[in-house]
């Protein structure tokens, strides 16, 4: 079940700019101190705790509302960082060369001796990890001189946030500061892929396609439904507006409003020329923007499912999910 929300803060979180080495500075020394940071990164925005602290960890937890079985990526600085946390194939080395910094996620077998809380990898003996390529987001890293673990900043279940004003709507009273580093240039999740022995297998698509990783690694395997949760973002309810959703539609049905892609028009077009990446940037904004609008029924234009496409296909469904299944 999902943990209890934590209690309001007396005050919300300053936005201070993410550019400022001062703020950074000041960034690190909260989370040093078990505080909550929200911190900007290429994907979307996340919630930067301390990786190592179970107290910190359970606050984040608390303030997200998040269900305690499902993991958290640990946020390093790049491979010498990683190295301490995790046992390294050289498919990670070939891997981490040619997408780190970046929308990537390896998980791996666990050091024992690793300083991850429990809590945050949810017991298990994988741990999920990404160097992330925003400036300021690997600027906190190297501040605070260790892994952080930062799931996206919302509520959980909610739509990601990839701008601070998103972070301050859904967290802002919960949290310490949220750091403006502006738009989230990719604007989904990172890409989560298993390298546990045996065939790599996709966990979650995201904002780094398929293709080019299956450059390196060869086909790759999916995950099954069974499949234990090994990565955020794999349950079926996720990523959801307040509105109920309607995937394949090529008009309005009575009551609802249309995000179109390419010819569709639509209420809101994600890419009027039917640019994936251009859709990728702007889809959770754009749930954002219609549900403010007091939407209770978006219906969404068909989107390929190749390249991009697949990522944003799977946040899509799991937006349309029931959301009991976030229990």
């Amino acid at each position: 079940m999902s943990a209890p929300m934590q209690p309001a803060l007396s005050k919300p979180a300053p936005i201070k700019p993410a550019s400022d080495p001062a703020v950074i500075e000041e960034a690190a020394a909260i989370l040093k101190a078990g505080g909550l940071v929200a911190m900007p990164t290429e994907t979307v925005y996340g919630l930067a705790a301390d990786a190592g602290n179970a107290d910190a960890v359970a606050r984040l937890y608390a303030a997200k509302g998040r269900p305690r079985f499902n993991p958290l990526i640990a946020h390093v600085a790049g491979p010498n960082m990683a190295w301490r946390l995790a046992g390294w194939p050289d498919l990670a080395d070939q891997l981490a060369e040619s997408f780190w910094p970046g929308p990537l996620t390896l998980v791996l077998p666990k050091r024992p001796d690793a300083p991850i809380a429990d809590i945050a990898n949810a017991g298990l003996d994988s741990i999920a990890l990404r160097a992330p390529r925003h400036a300021a987001a690997q600027a906190l890293i190297r501040a605070f001189d260790g892994p952080l673990v930062a799931p996206s900043a919302n509520p959980s279940g909610a739509v990601s946030p990839t701008t601070a004003a998103h972070v301050a709507e859904g967290l802002g009273d919960r949290i310490d500061l949220i750091l403006d580093g502006g738009a989230c240039p990719v604007g989904l999740e990172s890409t989560v892929i298993a390298l546990l022995g045996g065939t790599p297998t996709l966990l979650r698509p995201g904002g780094l396609a398929r293709r080019q990783i299956e450059a390196i690694t060869g086909r790759l395997a999916d995950a099954g439904d069974g499949e234990a949760l090994l990565a955020p973002g794999m349950m079926k309810s996720h990523y959801a507006p307040n509105a109920a959703m309607r995937l394949g539609a090529e008009t309005a049905q009575p009551g609802e409003v249309l995000l179109g892609f390419g010819a569709i028009s639509g209420d809101l077009n994600l890419s009027e020329t039917g640019d994936l990446a251009e859709a990728a940037t702007g889809l959770f904004a754009a749930l954002r923007t219609l549900d403010a609008r007091g939407a209770t029924r978006i219906a969404v234009a068909p989107i390929p499912d190749e390249g991009l496409g697949e990522a944003i296909n799977d946040r899509l469904q799991r937006a349309a999910a029931p959301k009991d299944d976030l229990i």
